[in-house]
């Protein structure tokens, strides 16, 4: 199977790497400074769950992009989907498959608007990664699953092949059944966790050890009412699984989403929280959601006067 991974960033750059360090057909969609960096130290894992070097891998830039593939697996960030959608366009073919690691859910109708509703899976990734300053990938922690499916449910000759391909390739490879819950379940847990660390500007540990337990769960019950009155309820278990994580005492844990915030660049705000908000309010009012919206939206107001003011 002829896989595209588009970009090579945290995300795209782990799974992408681990399947082409396991000898799957894999190229990378890049920007052209990216591709540099690539072709002149390599793709390069950092990870507890084993280190992997690609010294040559297979780059393309959009300028050169013409055949077509059978898997395209999308791993931008959100607010970089319309790009990345005018830059893959090319390699989609009547019999390819999109399967889109992005966080929330507005991107599912963005794609099948694009390349009808037969091409796209639903997929999710529990994985921390970050480029590191030499353009590495760093793997922060020691889970890495991929789950996917097709929307409409059902295990499909498609769906089969895909993960026969993805499979034994140095990561956890999980075919849903149910992937829409199985993705809100994933949104509800970035939702509280990203929204929880940028409010308090902290680690988990630390908001927890400032008294902010109880703002974290109840944040946890407006996404959970929310994911449910959208017809997604979430098990039991799992709700809890998210509720010890977020409440965590002496956790260091952060979110890409802080980070990328600390260091004053563009957020996924308006996908995670905000996206999140307006399905919450089609069922009434949700406080601490508007309240961190708020918050992050003030935060792009400042970003963007400074970044007018020093271009």
């Amino acid at each position: 199977m002829r896989i595209l991974v588009v970009g090579a960033g945290g995300i795209g750059g782990y799974f992408g790497g681990r399947l082409a360090a396991a000898n799957r057909d894999v190229a990378f969609l890049v920007r052209p400074a990216r591709a540099e960096i690539l072709k002149s130290r390599g793709l390069v894992i950092r990870s507890p769950l084993g280190d992997a070097a690609i010294s040559q891998p297979n780059l393309i830039v959009a300028s050169e992009l013409s055949q077509q593939f059978e898997l395209v697996v999308v791993s931008c960030k959100a607010y970089d989907l319309e790009e990345a959608i005018n830059s893959f366009a090319p390699a989609v073919g009547p019999e390819t498959a999109i399967l889109p690691l992005l966080n929330g859910m507005a991107h599912l109708d963005i794609l099948k608007g694009r390349f009808g509703t037969e091409a796209v899976l639903g997929g999710s990734c529990f994985v921390s990664t970050t480029v590191g300053k030499d353009g590495e990938i760093v793997h922060l922690n020691d889970t890495h699953k991929l789950t996917f499916g097709e929307p409409a449910l059902g295990l499909t000759p498609r769906v089969k092949e895909i993960a026969a391909s993805l499979s034994s390739c140095g990561f956890d490879v999980v075919v849903s059944e149910n992937i829409l819950h199985d993705m809100w379940n994933k949104w509800t847990f970035i939702a509280v966790s990203a929204g929880m660390t940028c409010l308090m500007r902290s680690s988990i540990g630390d908001y927890v050890e400032a008294g902010a337990t109880d703002i974290a769960s109840r944040l946890l019950d407006e996404c959970a009412r929310t994911a449910e009155n959208e017809g997604y309820s979430l098990d039991a278990n799992g709700l809890e699984d998210i509720r010890s994580y977020v409440t965590a005492s002496g956790s260091t844990i952060t979110t890409s989403m802080l980070r990328d915030l600390e260091r004053g660049l563009r957020i996924e705000d308006r996908h995670i929280i905000g996206e999140m908000l307006l399905r919450a309010h089609k069922h009434g009012p949700a406080p601490l959601l508007e309240l961190i919206n708020a918050n992050l939206l003030a935060y792009n107001i400042r970003r963007t006067r400074e970044t007018s003011q020093n271009p």
